[in-house]
């Protein structure tokens, strides 16, 4: 407990020392405790800013089986438009070859319980060992939340592992489109319709309401079970406490014919057997009163399943040959797990279109899922070809910070001390729709290396990496700035460090390749592989992995900006080594 406490205490110091960081103005405070101005006029630190190409690049149908255990569910809306998730999973035994009945004389179902928690973590238990949970996995943020209609239907399509159309052991790709390639449909999902249970007025224990729909609600569930003693004895009730989440009673009848009564047969006696017997749930989501809310799942979690409840009853007889019923409670769990696809239906107020690749764009639209990123171009894109040695802006923007022989790196003439590249949020543009809020706004963008797939030298470097998304990369990828620093209020806008990717366009010659901005659910996962787009000509086209999770979205100012203050742009801190930059006025 104390190594707690004191764990707990640096982090807040952190996020004390962070703050102050973070609070800066564009012209004097440089975000860092050795970069603020009395220092800069002491070691002669200058600054400068450079322009950049930024332009909206559209996305088509996503691949949304990347396997990390994310599940999206519900309805979102935006100034974009709505997306509407839902998804598809492969399921398991938690035991193969499974014995129900046995040697028992009776099985009877009690109940069948399907549980998909969302990620939370514990903030306070009270006195009354009444526990508060910390959600961050609803859409949009809120303190009440709108239901949605679910329906669940047994999976009729067969989802493989491995793509038979492609190399040995290549897995198969699964788009957000219900695809699996451009003329592979995904069907058909809707089998078998499962029935829910109705009990609305247990509202400690179930999610579903008495209009049949999926109440969605940040507390946990109270769960008592009481067994009857016997000859006078006393009942025994306990109490149990699960994190929040969907919890809902099925009709057992299909989980009797589907499990219970195949006990002994070959489909449950392997994964192979039983993933082609039983090809898994599909969870399809609508909007009630033409609205709703957008969950985030955790289905890898070991409470993310269909739970049997059951009584074996055994009678036996005693030395007087008298019956002696014996009764045992048990349970079965059929857990979520290989495959999970996701499936976004876009119905967007105005579609999205490529901007322009050559000079830029007014405005850069940003939405993850099924929509878009953006491309950023440093020094007009110039030397984008590694094998292009012509004189132009980077090759001259280089020439003023080093001195090269060869082409090769010789010696600093300006020392980089700290290089931001700045995004401003178009709010005049967000508040043209009704849809707009604060809480819409998408926390975190991530930048990074659009050619190679990967994220900037910065992403490594930067030791603000937890388990917390929203403080994780916190100096290189930077929060929205909001007004007032309050979390309800408007983003002014995004910064994001790239320091070490500057300086190695400096030292070590890198190749100043064209940079990718996206929407973030998650920057922790952006080590991972990418996700692939699928294209119509057989290009390869990936995007980050946490955007195709996050359907949040914004528009920020780009470089053609009708606003001159908002345009974005590169600032670099340096100070000045060689003779020739001392003489600069």
């Amino acid at each position: 407990m104390k190594k707690n406490k004191i764990a707990l205490n640096f982090l807040v110091l952190t996020l004390i020392v962070s703050s102050f960081i973070a609070c800066d103005s564009d012209f004097n405070n440089l975000e860092s405790d050795v970069l603020n101005s009395d220092v800069a006029t002491n070691f002669d630190i200058k600054n400068e800013s450079y322009d950049v190409i930024t332009y909206t690049n559209a996305l088509g149908p996503v691949q949304s089986n990347s396997g990390i255990g994310l599940s999206t569910l519900g309805i979102y809306d935006d100034n974009y438009g709505r997306v509407t998730s839902s998804f598809v999973s492969q399921v398991s035994l938690s035991t193969y070859s499974p014995t129900f009945l046995g040697s028992a004389n009776e099985l009877q179902i009690d109940s069948v319980v399907l549980t998909l928690p969302f990620f939370s973590g514990v903030t306070n238990v009270d006195e009354d060992n009444n526990i508060t949970y910390n959600v961050d996995s609803i859409l949009p943020e809120g303190d009440t939340y709108n239901p949605i209609k679910l329906s669940i239907y047994e999976n009729g399509y067969f989802i493989r592992d491995f793509d038979p159309g492609a190399d040995f052991n290549e897995a198969q790709t699964y788009f957000s489109d219900k695809t699996a390639t451009n003329s592979e449909t995904i069907a058909p999902l809707e089998g078998t319709p499962l029935t829910f249970v109705e009990n609305p007025t247990d509202v400690n224990h179930i999610s579903l309401n008495s209009s049949g729909n999926i109440n969605i609600s940040k507390k946990g569930f109270i769960l008592t079970e009481t067994i009857e003693g016997e000859d006078g004895e006393e009942d025994n009730t306990t109490t149990t406490y699960a994190p929040p989440g969907i919890r809902l009673k099925l009709d057992h009848q299909f989980w009797e014919d589907k499990i219970i009564n195949r006990e002994g047969e070959a489909v449950l006696s392997n994964a192979n057997n039983f993933s082609e017997y039983f090809r898994g749930l599909y969870f399809k989501a609508e909007a009630v009163n033409d609205d709703g809310s957008h969950l985030i799942l955790n289905t890898n979690s070991t409470s993310s399943n269909v739970t049997i409840y059951y009584t074996t009853t055994t009678i036996t007889q005693d030395d007087n040959g008298e019956d002696v019923i014996t009764e045992e409670h048990k349970n079965f769990a059929i857990n979520f797990s290989g495959n999970k696809i996701n499936f976004f239906e876009n119905s967007f107020n105005t579609p999205i279109s490529d901007g322009d690749e050559t000079l830029g764009d007014e405005r850069i639209f940003i939405k993850g899922g099924e929509g878009s990123i953006a491309k950023i171009k440093l020094f007009n894109g110039e030397n984008i070809d590694e094998d292009d040695d012509t004189m132009n802006a980077f090759e001259n923007w280089k020439n003023e910070f080093v001195e090269t022989e060869n082409g090769k790196f010789k010696s600093i003439k300006r020392l980089v001390n700290e290089a931001n590249l700045v995004f401003y949020v178009d709010q005049d543009y967000l508040g043209q729709s009704g849809l707009y809020g604060p809480e819409r706004e998408p926390n975190r963008l991530y930048i990074y290396d659009l050619d190679n797939k990967l994220p900037l030298t910065d992403f490594f470097v930067d030791v603000t990496n937890n388990s917390l998304p929203n403080l994780s990369k916190y100096n290189h990828l930077g929060p929205l700035q909001r007004v007032d620093d309050e979390s309800n209020g408007d983003g002014i806008k995004y910064k994001f460090r790239i320091t070490e990717h500057i300086n190695n366009l400096l030292l070590n010659d890198s190749t100043n390749v064209e940079l990718g901005l996206s929407v973030a659910l998650n920057v922790n996962l952006e080590e991972l592989a990418q996700p692939e787009v699928k294209t119509n000509d057989g290009s390869t086209k990936t995007t980050p992995i946490s955007s195709v999770l996050s359907p949040r979205g914004t528009v920020l100012h780009g470089n053609n900006s009708a606003d001159d203050s908002k345009k974005v742009y590169l600032e670099i801190y340096y100070t000045c080594l060689g003779e020739d930059c001392e003489d600069e006025e």
